[in-house]
């Protein structure tokens, strides 16, 4: 397995992507963490992680 391009430790479980490269980045895609509590961008690698303290509360800090 490789290492991820970049780790992104977030509060939600659902989380938009776009590359972060402005013209340089990709389609905004939205994904969802799912009871692993992480999720690999099919576009740029990136890996979204659920912060402890968000797991811990059981997924409560829902974006809106």
């Amino acid at each position: 397995m490789t290492e991820p391009f970049e780790v992104i430790t977030v509060e939600t479980d659902r989380v938009a992507c776009d590359g972060g490269g402005g013209p340089l980045g990709h389609p905004k895609v939205y994904l969802n963490l799912g009871a692993e509590g992480h999720v690999e961008c099919p576009y740029c690698s990136r890996l979204y992680k659920l912060s402890d303290a968000a797991r811990a509360a059981g997924h409560a800090a829902h974006a809106h």
